[in-house]
């Protein structure tokens, strides 16, 4: 509980910092966007075709073909990879890959002794490294979830060949159920869990101590605590997205 409070002081200043002029991250925001890019793009291909063809479009077919339903399958995909595996699929890659990455170079210098450096010298650590963190990641969790969308309903028409299904009845269901709610709430999800990854990620980098296993330490128990918090902030976020837009309960 204490780590969750000083995560959240930490979620303050960074949102005040990057509001606040003057603003010296430009250059650190452009190299981590790009870092983050050029790691993240292929693992997340893959993984969003395997897993959206793989597990809910085969087993999804399986399912509608016992009710003679399988022209519904373009509809199930709009619930499973537009509304939840996109943004899931998305949030884990990212956090598994360019979240263990800041985590442990923030906590090598942590280690080094070079945040507090920084602070001697008068320049502030929030704003500086950790404000353009969560930043690229807010921006590039939203940008890779559009990605993950294209290839996970891919992944969806792959299945649909699979049970001989022509896609004629998969695109009418898809784009019956299809809503700019369910885009743009796919998005704003994602962009939530980017900031999620950069506050937890950030925090347990410049928090962590005991040398290079403590640096280990700290990256393993910064996945942990993402993935555990886009559970529940995705449970109250579509709470909130189904309570608030009651159209889109209707399955049509």
């Amino acid at each position: 509980m204490e780590e969750v409070g000083d995560m959240m002081i930490l979620t303050g200043r960074t949102i005040t910092s990057a509001l606040r002029p003057p603003y010296p991250y430009g250059g650190e925001f452009v190299s981590q966007f790009l870092f983050v890019l050029r790691l993240v793009w292929f693992p997340l291909l893959v993984t969003t075709i395997a897993i959206s063809y793989g597990a809910p479009g085969l087993q999804a077919g399986n399912f509608l073909t016992l009710f003679g339903a399988l022209d519904r399958l373009g509809g199930f995909f709009v619930l499973a990879a537009v509304r939840e595996i996109g943004p899931l699929i998305t949030s884990l890659v990212v956090a598994g890959i360019a979240g263990t990455a800041i985590t442990a170079d923030l906590g090598a210098r942590k280690i080094r002794e070079e945040l507090d450096a920084l602070q001697v010298l008068g320049v502030d650590p929030v704003k500086n490294l950790v404000v353009p963190r969560f930043l690229s990641l807010m921006l590039i969790t939203g940008l890779f979830d559009l990605f993950a969308l294209l290839f996970g309903i891919f992944g969806g028409i792959l299945a649909a060949l699979v049970f001989g299904q022509p896609l004629g009845p998969f695109w009418d269901t898809f784009f019956a159920n299809t809503t700019t709610v369910d885009l743009w709430g796919s998005v704003v999800k994602s962009m939530c869990f980017g900031a999620i990854i950069a506050i937890v990620c950030c925090y347990k980098g410049m928090t962590a101590s005991g040398g290079a296993e403590g640096v280990g330490r700290a990256v393993n128990q910064a996945v942990v605590i993402s993935f555990l918090a886009f559970g529940a902030f995705n449970y109250v976020f579509t709470q909130t997205l189904l309570a608030t837009h009651p159209n889109i309960l209707v399955i049509k």
